[in-house]
């Protein structure tokens, strides 16, 4: 098959279908590879802040996501130190008018299965489930892409090469082999529970934000607001590579112990049934996004640590950028991909940057205690809540 306006993407997440449908979008013929045999949940929920729904929402995406999509009235910013909330940033009907779009927490499984449904619906991309990338070679006519299924290989012409495969990417890996992830030191514990078993104080369609000493506490509703998300980031050594692994809820509970942590935040951490964990890796932020006519997007190319909740919409965003720069090469020939794509990497590189530093510096604020955790509570409430949340225009302004 000729490689003319085919473009094959390994990795069916949200950052892999996102693309698929923004490069659809344009023009072209979309291949994703996925190795996974059905698309499952990994993780519970995220955030979509303005700039990664205005972009889904442009793709044709409001329909499916709104219905089961949560659209909270505000960000509960709360102290251990103080015992509860020190100031609440605005967002609701009124945010997402001045910025245009909305500001929606929604469970994982929710968002890909849209995307999902809306890639099988078009003509021009081609779902490959228990597919997986395997080898890439370039030539005069474009790429040769390798793929197995099981001992089944098959090779397959391209014009581009995207790898959204995830942190542990094989594309990268081909590409960048000495470009690692590496463990932050920090353990993402995540659950779920129903929302009719927390008092009503604590289902309202808000986030909150719990900070304390050397840990922090998320919690915001899903799936049309009948479960509660909780996720807990505490520090460990433990590194196991993967999305889920099981987790001994003793061990976090000892973490949020009473004589540092007040009863409200509690609670939450004792709702929760079954715990799952994941370990935080992340990627050296100077690496390349690009060589020849191959790029990496999302967590392929920039990890970050999810403390400016933002690893859906970089991945989502990278997407848009992605699918404009290939379709606006000048000549539109295969000669003209491997500029396009580094054009892609300089226009995302420096906001990614950007987004990667405030997640981590976030993460470190949020951790404070003693004097420190009572000069950040005093800093937040002078602030005030219209400030808190004008301080991320720069990222929820952005459009594609």
């Amino acid at each position: 098959m000729a490689a003319a306006r085919t473009i094959i993407v390994a990795g069916a997440g949200i950052g892999g279908l996102t693309a698929a449908l923004s490069l659809a979008a344009k023009g072209f013929r979309v291949i994703i590879l996925e190795k996974a045999e059905r698309l499952e949940e990994a993780g519970a929920g995220l955030q979509l802040s303005p700039n990664a729904s205005r972009l889904l929402i442009d793709l044709g995406l409001r329909p499916r996501l709104a219905s089961r999509a949560v659209m909270p009235e505000a960000i509960s910013v709360m102290s251990a130190r103080a015992g509860g909330e020190i100031v609440r940033i605005p967002l609701g009907e009124a945010a997402s008018q001045r910025a245009g779009a909305p500001y929606w927490v929604i469970h994982r499984a929710d968002l890909q299965g849209a995307l999902a449904a809306a890639v099988n619906e078009h003509p021009d991309i081609d779902l490959r489930l228990g597919c997986q990338f395997e080898d890439v070679t370039s030539h005069a006519k474009g790429l040769t892409v390798v793929q197995r299924r099981g001992d089944i290989r098959q090779q397959e012409l391209a014009q581009a090469l995207v790898g959204a495969d995830g942190i542990w990417s094989a594309v990268r890996n081909h590409l960048f082999p000495a470009m690692q992830p590496q463990f932050s030191g920090l353990i993402a514990w995540r659950g779920t529970l129903d929302a009719t078993t927390l008092p009503r104080e604590y289902t309202a369609p808000r986030v909150q934000l719990w900070m304390g000493p050397d840990a922090h506490l998320v919690a915001y509703p899903i799936s049309a607001a009948r479960q509660i998300n909780v996720v807990a980031i505490v520090p460990g050594t433990w590194n196991r590579p993967g999305w889920s692994a099981p987790g001994d809820a003793n061990e976090l509970k000892n973490a949020f112990a009473s004589q540092r942590w007040p009863a409200t935040a509690r609670m939450l951490i004792n709702a929760v049934d079954g715990w799952r964990r994941w370990a935080l890796f992340t990627l050296p932020e100077i690496g390349e996004w690009t060589g020849g006519a191959i790029a990496l997007l999302g967590d392929a190319a920039h990890a970050m640590l999810p403390f400016a909740a933002q690893g859906a919409g970089m991945a989502i965003e990278d997407a848009g950028v992605l699918a404009k720069c290939l379709s606006e090469a000048p000549g539109n020939t295969i000669a003209d991909i491997p500029a396009a794509l580094k054009h892609y990497g300089r226009l995302r590189r420096g906001r990614v940057l950007r987004v990667q530093r405030t997640a981590r510096q976030q993460g470190r604020i949020y951790h404070l205690g003693g004097p420190l955790a009572l000069a950040r509570d005093l800093a937040i409430k002078a602030i005030g809540p219209e400030r808190m949340l004008a301080r991320h225009n720069w990222i929820y302004d952005w459009r594609v």
